[in-house]
């Protein structure tokens, strides 16, 4: 067992203790981590075991002790899986919406890589055993296109592919407001907020970020585009397009606290995958339509989907 011990400030008066442990120790223990010791009564201050409801004074004696974490592994799940292709190397995936792609502590299953350790066998394992096989993520409420990989060796190199931005990801979002202009590029670092740990925003600390869009659609209050990926931050497309006020439809985390469709999850889809096969060499090309959910709100704020985009090699979808 390690023991962490922090004496209250004066400027932390009042402040939960849930909220004050986590800051002290940073990225060490996350917020669920912290909730559940103190629900075992790990945390203690003055020598008593806390609730996190309770507020500091300062000059309280807050001791957090924190018990060896378990390795966990994935299980197979027998989920439903939209396959779009697959072959002895790798496969690639449509993502329902609400489907986290790997198990985390909390939440061990129902996830996309529950269900692919059920439907292939083996993963590859260089990420090891919480996410095998993932190269690339894209969040719960956020749906389409993903690749894994089946073994090491296609798992490094499509690693490679995206560390030298050769792999193209491309989204469509409904955000809200009428964008002026028909296209743009939001080039601004991406990193963890300072105010709440569990966001990413804007900041001078963060890595850099690059997001590339176009306008497939306007309406009188919302606007269709289509969004590329130069980088992969963390939430980039979502903390991007809030970032320049136009924040997507739907998102919870980033976005106002209510929309007129009465959605309550990001209108973000991963439309276009486009990479070489690293056991053949042949570049793989996939697009999928938003789903029915997203095409109905589209409906409702006057627009039509319909295929768009200004590359000459672009790839039709059905739907």
């Amino acid at each position: 067992m390690s023991e962490y011990v922090f004496v209250v400030p004066e400027g932390e008066r009042g402040r939960r203790i849930d909220l004050f442990v986590a800051d002290q120790m940073g990225d060490a223990l996350s917020r669920s981590r912290i909730q559940a010791l103190l629900r075992q009564g790990l945390i203690l201050v003055n020598g008593e075991p806390v609730k996190a409801g309770y507020k500091v004074v300062p000059g309280d004696r807050a001791v957090c002790r924190t018990l060896p974490a378990v390795a966990l592994a994935a299980e197979a799940e027998a989920l439903p899986l939209d396959i779009l292709y697959e072959d002895q190397d790798l496969i690639v995936v449509n993502k329902a919406r609400g489907m986290t792609v790997h198990p985390a502590p909390g939440a061990e299953s129902g996830t996309l890589v529950n269900a692919l350790l059920y439907h292939c066998g083996d993963l590859s394992g260089i990420n090891g055993t919480l996410r095998p096989g993932i190269v690339h993520r894209i969040d719960k409420d956020t749906t389409g296109l993903l690749a894994a990989a089946k073994n090491d060796r296609t798992h490094r190199a499509l690693a490679e592919q995206i560390k030298a931005r050769q792999v193209s990801r491309e989204y469509v979002a409904l955000l809200h407001g009428a964008l002026r202009e028909s296209e743009g590029v939001v080039d601004a670092p991406v990193g963890r907020d300072a105010r709440d740990r569990k966001k990413m925003a804007v900041t001078a600390a963060g890595k850099g970020a690059v997001t590339r869009y176009w306008v497939l659609e306007r309406g009188v209050s919302y606007t269709l585009v289509r969004c590329l990926l130069e980088t992969g931050r963390t939430h980039q497309i979502r903390v991007h397009m809030a970032y320049i006020r136009h924040p997507v439809v739907g998102d919870p985390k980033y976005g106002p606290s209510g929309n007129a469709f009465g959605v309550r999850a990001q209108m973000l889809h991963a439309w276009k995958l486009r990479f070489i096969h690293p056991g053949t060499g042949e570049e793989l090309r996939f697009c999928v339509p938003p789903p029915e959910d997203m095409r109905r709100v589209l409906d409702q704020a006057g627009m039509r989907w319909k295929e768009g985009g200004t590359d000459e090699d672009q790839i039709d979808c059905d739907g």
